[in-house]
């Protein structure tokens, strides 16, 4: 029976990388960071420890490359959301998929946010890979401001703000705070309030520009 290092010999190096990656993030789920060794990893795929090594570099190498491909299959994935007619829409189910992702990975999402590793601190590459992660939201929020539903401001900075908003709550879910017969319909009306909350439909004092504006130096 073939090793699951193996059987991603077969496929590629890109194949390698991830059996690697995702033997290490369910270790992490399951066992917690004392048992992501590169001792232990390189036994369950089923590769020597140099190969291991060579790819990463060492343990601090392959954290941060975890780091990165969470950011990175996050970014994957809502750059498959088809972009429709209508850019409100568009938003509003970047937002969905958001959720979407923490929830079928949790432990990517837990070291992307939380730092479950001790001592873990992303590399510049990696920061820099976490911040291309939310290009569509900025481009879906400027392409409501362009089409006059949400507020003229700092698309970057309104798009932080529904970031902000989705992440609170997908973390309070995957705590178990809201049940999840609660949490779907929360997380919508949760989305719903804040597109209010920046459209051109309400009053301004409902949310102040400068929520979305940079301030005058």
């Amino acid at each position: 029976m073939s090793s699951p290092y193996q059987e991603a010999q077969r496929v590629g190096q890109d194949a390698v990388r991830a059996a690697f990656l995702d033997c290490a993030i369910s270790l992490l789920v399951t066992e917690g960071p004392v048992a992501l060794t590169m001792r232990r990893i390189a036994a369950d795929v089923g590769s020597s420890t140099k190969v291991l090594y060579t790819m990463f570099g060492g343990k601090e190498g392959l954290v941060d490359a975890l780091y990165r491909e969470g950011f990175v299959r996050l970014r994957r994935t809502q750059e498959q959301v088809p972009r429709g007619e209508d850019p409100l829409a568009y938003l509003i189910e970047l937002g969905r998929v958001y959720r979407e992702s923490a929830l079928a990975a949790p432990g990517y999402y837990r070291l992307m946010f939380e730092r479950p590793v001790p001592g873990f601190q992303p590399s510049a590459e990696a920061l820099a890979v976490a911040e291309t992660a939310f290009g569509a939201s900025v481009s879906a929020v400027h392409a409501c401001m362009e089409a006059g539903i949400l507020r003229p401001g700092d698309a970057h900075e309104a798009s932080k703000l529904f970031w902000a908003a989705a992440h609170g709550a997908v973390s309070l879910e995957l705590a178990g705070h809201f049940a999840p017969a609660e949490a779907g319909p929360r997380y919508e009306a949760l989305l719903a309030a804040l597109g209010r909350a920046l459209s051109t439909r309400v009053s301004p004092t409902c949310a102040p520009p400068s929520a979305v504006e940079r301030p005058t130096p």
